[in-house]
């Protein structure tokens, strides 16, 4: 499973912390997903219907630097975010439901569902390099919002707080 801290003050961050933000994890066999079922049955049970595999890595990714700044900023989406990694290694930064950076180490074999909605980046780690699958219900929509008063108004972002954060 992933590993999880606390930006500001490197205290750990539980599975059940992540799952009550709405965080899911699952760790499979990245050299035999096919063979070993899990992926298939999660997406079925999900409906993901649509997959493809990019890699982010330094000395091959143009624009790498770009592309990270991207990435690294606050942002949401108004859908799921789904990663599985099949290889390499990165980070992903959650707010906590007090507004503090949780940082999720995602490794290879680690998938990670962020719920749509929910304010994150992401980061390769000091490999630099991360091979993933990325998974969509339906035609794949990678749009960012980046975080500001507008964001904090969308739909989505209500339905986030009002599931996760104000129970």
């Amino acid at each position: 499973m992933v590993k999880a801290f606390i930006v500001s003050t490197s205290e750990p961050v539980s599975k059940e912390e992540l799952d009550s933000l709405g965080v899911l994890q699952w760790k499979l066999d990245a050299d035999n997903y096919d063979s070993e079922g899990k992926l298939k049955t999660i997406c079925e049970e999900r409906g993901y219907t649509y997959k493809d595999v990019v890699h982010i890595q330094n000395t091959v990714t143009p624009d790498y630097e770009a592309k990270l700044k991207i990435f690294f900023t606050e942002h949401l989406h108004l859908d799921e975010e789904i990663r599985f990694f099949l290889d390499g290694s990165g980070y992903f930064d959650i707010r906590s439901a007090n507004d503090d950076w949780i940082r999720i180490h995602c490794e290879k074999g680690d998938l990670i569902i962020l719920p749509p909605g929910i304010y994150h980046r992401f980061i390769t780690d000091d490999k630099h390099y991360a091979k993933v699958m990325r998974l969509f219900v339906g035609e794949p929509v990678w749009t960012p919002y980046n975080r500001g008063s507008e964001t904090d108004n969308f739909p989505i972002r209500g339905q986030y707080v009002k599931s996760f954060l104000k129970k």
